[in-house]
């Protein structure tokens, strides 16, 4: 099995059935990688596969909106959460989407040229503070669901590539070369500059409810709502007092980083379940063998292990979703 995964060993994709064959099908065509990493460690819960898909394809992909501005807007929530494997991963696919040099600039640390593409940067990177000010939009105001679907699929990408993959997106880290992210994004090209049908991930979800109000009418919607649904399952993982915990910590984060001594953090020996939820929403490159072997009894998982990951890191993205403050549009001056 590849080296890329920590702490866990998903199932091979090639013995994928069900659900998870049609999910892992449907990313070949939309997403035009094979089996990604980023979703091939969920299949060891197969229940947080489908919903996380389709709330990238249905924001990114498929949602209206520039695929360039919306890539630029991923990058700036993957730099926000320091996720080194997003933000190689989204350089290229801006290499994909035509805009070579763009990638490059960001590649080697630099501004945009583009004003327009600084702000859509900005705004992503923004994002990760809760209640942060996101208006006047850096997009047109109908392309708002796709952008914040994007960035809060993001916001929990972000935190599942952080905890259970390393850092590397193409072994040997080839990404750090100019040539290996065109090439490896221009393969991809065709695809990504490829129109997608909203709504097609749809059918691959268990239930579609209603999803939060900024995206009402939209596939972002229920995809949303279906991610929430299963991510929050986790909590069955942690005891009632455990989940106070999370709640209360995550209610008093400000977006910023945890200082290098984790301050505040349950220790893992009292609390390992609630500190691992913990990491993973605020700084799950964090989290450590240590700690997963403090949490890890003989009757946990591997399914058990991504199911509170991905509790803590949707319970992050649930605070900065429940603090968006969107009020009236802004409008620029006449």
């Amino acid at each position: 099995m590849s080296t890329q995964f920590r702490f866990t060993q998903p199932p091979a994709p090639k013995s994928a059935a069900g659900r998870v064959a049609e999910v892992y099908e449907q990313i070949a065509v939309d997403f035009g990688i094979d089996r990604p990493a980023t979703f091939v460690v969920l299949s060891s819960a197969p229940e947080l596969l489908a919903p996380a898909w389709a709330l990238m394809r249905e924001s990114l992909i498929a949602g209206t909106g520039s695929r360039t501005g919306k890539e630029l807007a991923a990058l700036g929530v993957s730099l926000a959460n320091r996720c080194p494997f997003c933000v190689d991963a989204h350089t290229v696919l801006l290499h994909a989407t035509g805009d070579h040099a763009l990638a490059e600039q960001l590649a080697r640390g630099e501004d945009p040229q583009s004003e327009e593409h600084t702000r859509v940067l900005d705004w992503g990177l923004a994002t990760r503070t809760p209640g942060a000010d996101l208006r006047p939009y850096p997009f047109p105001e109908e392309h708002a669901p796709a952008y914040l679907g994007t960035a809060l699929a993001f916001h929990f990408i972000n935190r599942i590539a952080s905890a259970l993959l390393n850092e590397q997106l193409l072994p040997g880290g080839a990404q750090r070369f100019r040539a290996v992210r065109s090439l490896a994004g221009r393969a991809l090209g065709r695809t990504v500059r490829r129109s997608a049908e909203p709504g097609a991930s749809l059918p691959l979800l268990d239930t579609l409810g209603p999803g939060p109000d900024w995206a009402t009418g939209t596939p972002v919607s229920p995809a949303y709502a279906a991610l929430r649904e299963a991510a929050q399952a986790g909590a069955d993982l942690l005891d009632p007092g455990e989940r106070v915990l999370v709640r209360h910590t995550l209610q008093e984060w400000d977006g910023t980083h945890p200082s290098a001594v984790l301050r505040g953090f349950p220790n893992r020996r009292e609390r390992p379940g609630a500190r691992l939820a913990l990491l993973a929403a605020l700084a799950p490159y964090r989290i450590t063998d240590e700690d997963v072997a403090a949490w890890h009894m003989p009757w946990h998982n591997d399914e058990q292990l991504v199911r509170l990951v991905a509790y803590g890191a949707f319970a992050a993205v649930d605070r900065i979703e429940t603090a968006l403050t969107l009020g009236a549009p802004v409008r620029e001056p006449q």
